[in-house]
């Protein structure tokens, strides 16, 4: 059982990032190898649907929790923001698995013709790595905070006491040593595994966004320097011909990267929903327990830095690439085809320059914006908004406490 090894179109195996490479061994995001035999894929299958009853087990046992402490608020909120951190995953997770084979179609395609290679373009490339520095310190706080749960059956040796690793009230009685072991475990587990999806998948999706904002910019780059070579060759009875064959290369690989731009959006637009609806709430519990117990966990001030910074760093991403996409029309206006067609000597290439110039205008017209079921995009403005709404149920929290 072999999970899928990211390689560039000529074979070469792709060097992922840290955060990556940790992800890739989740075996319930990361596709399987197409190699991959029958019996393989069905045993990764149930191990995986295994995995989502151990959490329904726990999703149970921390709702049992929030509904014995619903009178006294600051217990309730010491629980509240480990069960919305279970809920939002377990959503995502299920989506995920259910749609694991689109995933490996869209990284077949982005680590074939999207993906930015070190080799062909080491500038650029030194550039994305810089503009993902932030999701790196998110990938790093995520890791410091789950540290805390790994950590919590040690301590629980320590002490010889027995407790749990989150605020939960199971169905059932844990006791006897025969269940609390396994219990513990798998709290150790859901913790590993919750904070392994959240730093990968975010690292996955601001890859893929701004990898494919270093392609347009690339596919602008690439135009401007073909146009000027033309204007400084002046073949006068073949400029306008040549425009326009290099409008058509270029539009041939602009519609590649608006299509996998729509297949990137309809693959994780549920998922960004699902991160995206619940993170007011969630950073107001984070900040409210932060605030109020400074010295106690550190988890809640880790896991609050991450998901600001996570959200911030989607957003700028986000913004950055409609901000691109939006002046796509406005690269093909400056095209400079007036000088083209001033110095050609072709009229009737002439008029089917400016029919195409005006055609690649029209279809370059929308800008593209990653969203959330089509109900929000992924912007700066949509992050401020959500950080402007955690203030404001920080701001009742306190006042009703």
């Amino acid at each position: 059982m072999v999970r899928y090894v990211p390689r560039l179109a000529d074979g070469r195996r792709v060097e992922l990032s840290w955060p990556l490479t940790i992800y890739r061994y989740s075996h319930i995001f990361w596709p399987l190898d197409a190699a991959t035999s029958t019996f393989w894929r069905r045993f990764d299958y149930v191990c995986a649907w295994i995995g989502c009853l151990v959490l329904m087990l726990h999703n149970d046992a921390e709702l049992r929790y929030l509904r014995s402490q619903r009178n006294n608020l600051d217990t309730l909120l010491t629980g509240m923001p480990t069960y919305l951190i279970l809920f939002e995953f377990q959503l995502r997770s299920l989506h995920a698995l259910l749609y694991r084979e689109e995933l490996h179609q869209l990284l077949q395609t982005y680590f074939a013709s999207i993906y930015v290679e070190r080799r062909a373009q080491p500038k650029l490339f030194r550039q994305i790595e810089r503009k993902l520095l932030p999701n790196r310190l998110v990938a790093s706080l995520y890791v410091l905070a789950v540290s805390g749960y790994v950590i919590a059956p040690i301590m629980m040796l320590i002490r010889r006491q027995k407790e749990f690793v989150y605020p939960m009230i199971p169905a059932f009685d844990v006791e006897p040593l025969y269940l609390f072991v396994p219990h513990t475990l798998s709290s150790v587990w859901v913790g590993v595994i919750i904070a392994t999806a959240e730093f990968g998948e975010t690292t996955l999706l601001c890859e893929l966004l701004t990898h494919l904002k270093s392609r347009y910019t690339l596919l602008q780059q690439d135009m401007d320097a073909a146009i000027e070579q033309i204007l400084a060759v002046r073949q006068r009875p073949l400029m306008a011909q040549q425009l326009r064959e290099l409008l058509v290369k270029t539009l041939r690989q602009n519609v590649a990267l608006n299509r996998f731009g729509e297949q990137l959006e309809a693959h994780f637009t549920v998922r960004v929903f699902a991160m995206f609806a619940g993170s007011a709430l969630l950073l107001c519990a984070l900040g409210f327990k932060t605030i109020v117990s400074p010295t106690g966990n550190y988890i809640y001030p880790m896991w609050f830095g991450a998901k600001t910074i996570e959200l911030l760093t989607l957003g700028k991403l986000g913004s950055d690439l409609a901000y691109v996409t939006d002046g796509l029309s406005t690269m093909y206006y400056q095209t400079q085809w007036e000088q083209v067609i001033y110095y050609s000597t072709n009229p009737r290439e002439n008029l089917r320059l400016m029919k195409l110039v005006a055609l690649s205008i029209e279809l370059n017209c929308r800008t593209y914006y990653m969203t959330g079921l089509k109900y929000f995009r992924v912007s700066l403005q949509a992050v401020l908004k959500i950080l402007q709404g955690a203030f404001s149920y920080f701001t009742f929290l306190t006042s009703m406490r």
